[in-house]
């Protein structure tokens, strides 16, 4: 292994305070009130807004800190009694849904046989969208099956949704989806 002098300090450096804290901490030192010191500060200021994670079906209590109207953290909430202020590996990482610099904010489409993306704007693709499920169902719909039993379905259209959007707008997705007739549903809703 072929080691810089600087990456040997940086080394040394990083082993003698990890010994040092860990020195610290095996002596019996307490470092809990330097630590909720420290989360005091960064969240000092904030507007507390009680809400859920929108990952499973538990349905945990987090706690939004928001400053100026933009997120600063996001935590458990220690008053439920679902999470008692925990939360998953999942849910831990709800700060990155809404404050994350690789999160697409366009509507990037890739024509057939075309090898770049281009923005549309969200009208455009919307429209696009409507035009090809009424076009599909149109073309696939199946009112009655040979032996006569009413079905109103179209097996051509597929719906994936995810835990991630609130309940109400997964109650309003399974809804729509039924009524244009498809059955091939997934999605993990708290519906």
């Amino acid at each position: 292994m072929d080691v810089s002098r600087r990456g040997f300090l940086k080394l040394s450096v990083a082993a003698a305070s990890g010994t040092a804290l860990g020195g610290l901490v095996g002596s019996g030192v307490n470092l809990g009130p330097t630590i909720a010191r420290a989360q005091e500060l960064r969240i000092k200021n904030a507007k507390v807004t009680p809400s859920l994670c929108p990952y499973c079906s538990v349905g945990c209590a987090t706690l939004v800190h928001t400053v100026n109207g933009q997120i600063v953290n996001i935590e458990g909430d220690p008053r439920s009694p679902h999470n008692e202020g925990t939360l998953c590996p999942k849910g831990a990482a709800i700060f990155q849904l809404h404050v994350n610099p690789n999160r697409p904010t366009q509507v990037l489409h890739r024509a057939a046989g075309a090898a770049d993306w281009e923005v549309w704007d969200l009208e455009k693709a919307m429209t696009r969208i409507a035009e090809m499920v009424k076009k599909t169902r149109d073309e696939t719909f199946i009112e009655k099956l040979p032996n006569g039993k009413v079905v109103n379905m179209t097996p051509a259209i597929f719906s994936l949704g995810g835990a991630t959007l609130e309940a109400e707008f997964n109650h309003v997705h399974q809804k729509l989806m039924r009524g244009l007739g498809i059955v091939a549903i997934e999605n993990q809703a708290r519906i």
